[in-house]
């Protein structure tokens, strides 16, 4: 006989500010519209927001007394979400696009290599460009100089350089950032 499959318990979404009978200060400090501003008993504090059909609720804790903001609970959570949410969509998000060179890198293969960083930079995104030194190739380090000093003069329309050549193990690197273009009024 097959055993019944048992449920995982529900969570207990825990609420990020404390309300009403879960404040545990004797005293707070009342702030908000339409209420009387100051330090109040939480019995007091409690009444004011109920004579009001609003929520007492706990905005900074570790204030002494703590604050209170007499509100609407729900609609401070509904715009709190919304200011998160406006935050994260204009937060810029950083994309790295890499571009790989030998030391023996040809003129063509430079050139188209060089073309992609262009249309990379123009869209907004930095380019990390590296040189890879394979087996004994790290014997011309100087190559790898050149061929990233002659990259970024032809990026230096677009782009800036953000960090020098280095030689990290087998692998000479630097990021080109795109330039910030002023737009005149």
């Amino acid at each position: 006989m097959a055993l019944p499959q048992r449920r995982p318990p529900r969570r207990v979404v825990e609420e990020p500010y404390r309300i009403n009978d879960r404040i545990l200060a004797k005293q707070v400090r009342v702030v908000g519209e339409n209420v009387e501003q100051g330090i109040f008993e939480i019995d007091k504090a409690k009444a004011m927001a109920k004579a009001q059909s609003l929520d007492l609720v706990e905005i900074s804790p570790n204030a002494v007394p703590p604050v209170c903001r007499i509100i609407d609970y729900s609609k401070f959570k509904y715009e709190q979400k919304k200011k998160q949410k406006e935050i994260k969509a204009n937060a810029q998000k950083v994309v790295i696009k890499e571009i790989r060179f030998g030391p023996n890198t040809d003129d063509h293969d430079f050139d188209f290599k060089l073309k992609h960083a262009l249309t990379f930079l123009k869209e907004g995104a930095k380019v990390k460009a590296y040189v890879q030194f394979v087996g004994r190739a790290i014997v011309f380090k100087e190559r790898g100089f050149q061929l990233l000093a002659r990259f970024a003069k032809g990026l230096e329309e677009v782009g800036k350089i953000e960090s020098e050549p280095k030689l990290e193990g087998k692998r000479m690197s630097m990021f080109l950032a795109p330039k910030v273009v002023q737009v005149k009024k």
